[in-house]
Order: structure tokens, then C-alpha cells, then sequence
């Protein structure tokens, strides 16, 4: 049996995920646009929260800090995470606006399209005076995306809480996670993602995120990526790359790491169960990025995360256990 990168006695490092948790509403048939849909099925969603339940399915110990609705999605989206063993105790539920929903289908051609109602929606509305400061300062790991960047007063409290975890010793991860149809326009996207590049220690982006941050350069040139990404206080960027796998640069090494090929049932938290499965490795060993040889590991590691859970339908029910991970990457090893 294929031996964990993660070690037992090493499970209680904590990684907190900071920002949005919604509802997804999906066609309940695949490949067609959101107006061709016959009906929609209800999903939990949100990147940071599918990263929390990835990172706790796999062992490790999680927490979400975030707001939604006063309402019956919000109860159950606190019951989702409770259910999988998220501490969810940094939740907070405002009675003024709704949980966040988003309609999102796979067309034919492999292209999302996403339809946001948030007007405003609960998770932008979070204060900074509404924080677990306690639970953000045990964090070994703090992570969060770009969405909560976007509007004020969760912008404001987002900056805190990075602030906060900084000063408490947490590594400060963070997924681009662009959603282009949420921000005022293209160069406000740019510039708001761009404005805490400088402070996170560990970065994921994808092959498209490259093409839109360097404004069209080349996103498999290692120049483009070095010159314009990787900033002197970054221990580790990677860069997914779906299917293929994904590449890694630190400050001493860089390569990449094949991709495990599955019959993809739904793309949904491929990318999140990635991330799940490379910080939950982390947050027990943050020496990894120092290993080359422990890094490929790693990664390979969470790259079987990242393929396991297209093979099922929606992000967090199909977030793979450790074991699961574990069993494919020997089945994998003894073809």
C-alpha cells in the first residue's frame, strides 16, 4: 500500500479557510447553457469551504470563517460542514441579507458558465468585529481566495484577518480562484487580486489565471512566471494545470507533476480538492517545500484529490477520504 505524506501523529495542525460558502444550483442533466436547463439541483459551494471539508475528509483538521443568510440555506450549509467535520464556530449568519446563490452549468464545449445573485449576499457583508480572532490565531495554515477581495466590509475584514494570522506565525495560502463576472471590470479583478500577491506564502494559480493576470503572456513559460509571480517572500507557487497535472516553483527548485487520468463526471472542486490535499500535507509538515523529492509527493498526492473528485458529482460529496487517495495512487503504482 502506498505510504501517506501526511503522518498520524501530526493531524491536529489546523488549517482555517476564510470566505465565501454558498449554494450551487446545477442542470440536472450535463452540456447545456443555463437557459437550456429543463431544472436545476441544489449544491453546497463556495472554494474556501470545499477546501475546509477536502482537508478534513483527508484527516486533517479544518475550520471555516465566513457569513451567510439568516436563513434556511445558511443553517444547512453550517450543518454541511459540521456534518463533515469542519469546525464551523467562526460562522456568523446575518439577518439582513440572503446566503449567496450561484447557477453554474458545464457546457458542451467544457466551458462554466456562472450566473451570481448577490445583491448583497451574506458573505460580503462580514465585519471585521464579527472575527474569531481565537481560531484564526491557532491557525497553522490561513487560507483564503480572491472573491471576499471584492467588496467592502468584507474586503476590510479579509486584510484583518490575513493581518492577524500573519502575526500569530500562520502560513498565509491562497487560491486566485478568478471569477471574472463578479468584479466591477477586468482591470478592478487585476488589481485586487494582485493587491496581496506580495503577502501570501504559498499561491495556487491556474494556466488561465496566468494568461489574465500578465495581461495575455504565456502561461508555460518558467521567465513569465518567475519574473512576473513569484515574489521574494513566496515559499511555494503552483500551477494547475486540470488534467495535465500541475508545476511548482520555490525558491531553490521547480518541475511539474503528471496528472492522474479519470473519466470526469463533474469538474466542480477539482481544483479545491487539489489545494485541500497539498495544505493538508503541509500544515503537518511545513518542511516540504524544502524536499524537492517530499514536494513531488506531495503533490502527486494531491493531484489523485484533484482527480478523484471529478469522478462524482459535485464538490463536496465528492471530496475523497485519505484512504480512497491512498488506494488509487497504489493501483496507479503497480500498473
Amino acid at each position: 500500500m502506498a505510504e501517506s505524506p501526511i503522518s498520524d501523529k501530526e493531524m491536529g495542525s489546523l488549517v482555517v479557510c476564510f470566505g465565501e460558502m454558498l449554494i450551487d444550483f446545477v442542470p440536472s442533466v450535463a452540456g447545456v447553457s443555463l437557459a437550456e436547463a429543463p431544472k436545476f439541483e441544489k449544491a453546497p459551494g463556495g472554494a474556501p469551504a470545499n477546501v475546509a471539508v477536502g482537508i478534513s475528509r483527508l484527516g486533517g483538521s479544518s475550520a471555516f470563517i465566513g457569513k451567510v443568510g439568516d436563513d434556511q440555506f445558511g443553517y444547512m450549509l453550517a450543518d454541511i460542514l459540521k456534518k463533515n467535520n469542519v469546525n464551523n464556530s467562526g460562522m456568523r449568519f446575518d439577518h439582513k441579507a440572503r446566503t449567496a446563490i450561484a447557477f453554474v452549468s458545464l457546457k458542451s464545449d467544457g466551458e462554466r458558465e456562472f450566473l451570481f445573485y448577490r445583491n448583497p449576499s451574506a458573505d460580503m457583508l462580514l465585519q471585521e468585529s464579527e472575527l474569531d480572532v481565537d481560531l484564526i490565531k491557532q491557525a497553522r495554515i490561513f487560507h483564503f481566495g480572491s472573491i471576499s477581495l471584492i467588496e467592502e466590509p468584507c474586503k476590510s475584514t479579509h486584510l484583518a484577518a490575513m493581518a492577524l494570522a500573519k502575526k500569530s506565525g500562520s502560513i498565509l495560502s491562497y487560491d486566485v480562484n478568478l471569477r471574472l463576472p463578479l468584479w466591477p471590470s477586468p482591470h478592478a479583478a487585476r488589481e485586487g487580486i494582485m493587491s496581496i500577491w506580495d503577502q501570501a506564502d504559498v499561491i495556487k494559480v491556474s494556466d488561465d489565471e496566468i494568461t489574465f493576470l500578465t495581461e495575455g503572456d504565456d502561461p508555460h513559460d518558467d521567465n513569465v512566471v518567475l519574473k512576473k509571480l513569484f515574489h521574494p517572500n513566496l515559499k511555494l507557487l503552483l500551477v494547475s494545470e486540470g488534467a495535465q497535472g500541475c508545476r511548482y516553483y520555490t525558491k531553490k527548485f521547480k518541475g511539474r507533476v503528471p496528472g492522474m487520468k479519470v473519466k470526469p463526471v463533474d469538474t466542480t472542486g477539482a481544483g479545491d480538492a487539489f489545494v485541500g490535499g497539498i495544505l493538508s500535507i503541509l500544515a503537518s509538515d511545513k518542511d516540504v517545500y524544502e524536499d524537492e523529492n517530499l514536494l513531488r509527493e506531495a503533490l502527486l498526492f494531491a493531484n489523485a484529490c484533484g482527480a478523484l473528485v471529478v469522478t462524482k458529482k459535485g464538490a463536496i460529496p465528492g471530496m475523497p477520504t485519505r484512504e480512497e487517495v491512498l488506494r488509487v495512487l497504489n493501483e496507479k503504482g503497480q500498473d
